[in-house]
């Protein structure tokens, strides 16, 4: 009876030893993942022109996706032979203008080997020499500008890495159009721009007295990422005759006055 009793007791003592096992979980110390490692390029130092109107720019650009980090693949004919050839300053353009619209209405893409010219058609394909390096690269004009005195093109950050205009910001190419949508020389739409100005009260200004002094143009203010603005004249019918009268006529003390085409 007495071995009945001391079993019993026994049993009882490991079915609650057990209970009490289970309920205990054992803890483990995780250590926090590393930081990821930022692959963002530097700012391009310069760049003024603004890579689209202000009502068409986001308040905070769209976060950068697999699809930014595709390069476009450029092709000519072997046998192709320049259609005009220009030589001068490019500097190159990165963020904050990365994944804005472009004056031809695409989503700028700085890792996509592209441009901004002030005249050529957009869509043109032009081939870029490095003068000193000799490396060369194929874009294609998306955007307006440099304006910036003395400077002929922006390219994008993918372009000034092949062309080693990356780390110097500014080298002297030798620019050749290889192909064209439209006729370079004839037809196409065009304006003048000003600027640029730091405040926007000297922009609404200069923009009130063109209004007054030229009725027939369109004058807008244009607002860029990095806080400057721009005056842009669209003369009657976007005629380039009237356009570049107009430049020669405008003097101010803000920056520069350019001509541009706009399509």
């Amino acid at each position: 009876m007495r071995f009945r009793i001391l079993a019993s007791i026994g049993l009882l003592s490991l079915a609650l030893l057990s209970g009490c096992a289970s309920h205990k979980q054992a803890r483990v110390q995780v250590p926090p993942p590393p930081p990821a490692e930022s692959t963002t390029p530097p700012v391009a130092a310069d760049r003024e022109q603004p890579a689209a109107t202000a009502s068409s720019h986001p308040s905070h650009p769209s976060k950068e996706t697999a699809k930014d980090k595709v390069e476009e693949i450029l092709t000519i004919p072997a046998d192709a032979v320049p259609l005009s050839t220009e030589t001068g300053l490019a500097s190159w353009y990165g963020a904050p203008y990365h994944n804005r619209r472009g004056s031809n209405g695409e989503v700028y893409n700085m890792n996509a080997m592209t441009a901004a010219h002030r005249t050529l058609p957009l869509g043109s394909i032009v081939r870029v020499t490095n003068v000193k390096s000799g490396h060369a690269a194929l874009v294609r004009i998306t955007d307006r500008g440099p304006f910036v005195e003395g400077r002929i093109l922006d390219v994008s950050y993918a372009a000034a890495k092949q062309l080693d205009i990356w780390q110097p910001g500014v080298a002297r190419v030798k620019l050749e159009v290889m192909q064209t949508p439209t006729s370079p020389a004839t037809g196409g739409r065009w304006a003048v721009q000003i600027g640029s100005f730091g405040k926007q009260k000297d922009a609404s200004e200069m923009a009130e007295h063109l209004a007054r002094r030229y009725r027939t143009a369109k004058v807008a203010q244009i607002a860029s990422p990095v806080g400057t603005w721009w005056v842009r004249v669209r003369v009657l019918n976007d005629d380039r005759q009237r356009a570049e009268a107009l430049m020669h006529e405008t003097e101010t003390k803000e920056g520069s006055v350019y001509l541009v085409r706009l399509d």
